[in-house]
């Protein structure tokens, strides 16, 4: 990333990213626009056992919604139920073991779902920063094949599924931190140079935030966005960029404002009346660069999703298309 980008985007995060900023966005929120049961409405949440993934699921399951909690960690996603079912009153929550960064792992979960549950929302969560280059079972790079990958395989293969139901949507938990890259279609697992763990996971989530938009030119009848969280105190924080979390801790924001938005898109009558594929900071939609920085992404959106469509070809043949 270059000195100035890197350098707009971090005194933009300091004026909104941080607790004070989302207290200041707060005061335009329309708490009634959360007032909502949704009791008889299914929610797929993938990284549900802690941090914002968790926090979205308390919320939805104290108004009633039957949560699907798509966890790697049995122990830990069993011991996030508990907490959530005791808080909510809500024994409508359920645990599926997938690990997001196993391509096959994640088809073969779809499938099995689709054909015994029902999903109204899905929300993209689960993300992972490594930041030693490191390959998965299946030889992908592990950012990638979490972020970006799994994710748009379970998407994809819960599309017909969703277009099924009423009012189907599909929220994915991006990040700011995106507008620090320009888009690299030519290196998408980042076997060039020399490998940086938060360059490569920006990279996933302005990836993702393309896809949400081609995604929504493709499929009308189901509603996506994107969104940012803000820079929340979460686990992943902690143990991904301990310096950061360090040095930023007093101006984190909680778990809980980093699920608002996603958990506002996800339920509120107001975010529905939203364009499909908008990118949203603290309930608003904002936009996916930086200002005074050009805008050359837009030409490369096909490009990054004809390499994701080649990719699960290869793995799973036209069975998978």
């Amino acid at each position: 990333m270059s000195f100035y980008r890197n350098a707009v985007w971090f005194v933009k995060g300091l004026q909104e990213y941080t607790k004070s900023g989302y207290e200041a966005a707060a005061k335009h929120f329309a708490p009634a626009d959360l007032d909502v049961n949704l009791s008889g409405r299914s929610f797929m949440i993938t990284g549900a056992n802690s941090g914002i993934g968790k926090a979205t699921a308390q919320e939805i399951a104290n108004r009633g919604g039957t949560i699907h909690m798509v966890c790697r960690n049995k122990g830990r996603a069993e011991a996030a139920r508990d907490e959530i079912v005791e808080q909510s009153k809500n024994q409508n929550i359920h645990i599926h073991i997938v690990d997001m960064s196993s391509a096959r792992q994640v088809w073969e979960f779809a499938q099995n779902f689709s054909q015994s549950d029902t999903v109204h929302v899905l929300i993209n969560n689960a993300g992972c920063m490594v930041n030693q280059r490191e390959l998965t079972q299946e030889g992908l790079e592990k950012n990638f094949a979490t972020n970006t990958l799994g994710t748009y395989i379970l998407t994809t293969a819960l599309i017909p599924a969703l277009t099924n139901v009423e009012d189907p949507r599909v929220v994915t938990v991006s990040s700011g931190g995106m507008l620090t890259q320009k888009l690299n279609v030519d290196d998408l697992q980042f076997e060039k140079g020399t490998f940086d763990g938060t360059m490569a996971y920006a990279q996933n989530k302005r990836q993702q935030v393309i896809l949400t938009e081609r995604w929504a030119n493709q499929h009308k009848e189901v509603h996506f966005s994107s969104m940012h969280p803000g820079w929340a105190d979460t686990p992943a924080v902690q143990t991904s960029m301990p310096s950061f979390h360090a040095k930023m801790q007093a101006k984190l924001r909680t778990e809980a404002m980093g699920a608002d938005t996603a958990v506002w898109l996800a339920v509120s009558a107001a975010a529905r009346t939203q364009p499909s594929g908008l990118f949203f900071q603290d309930g608003q939609k904002t936009y996916t660069v930086l200002k005074r920085i050009v805008k050359t992404y837009h030409q490369q959106h096909d490009n990054v999703a004809l390499h994701l469509q080649d990719m699960r070809f290869k793995a799973f043949g036209e069975l998978f298309l």
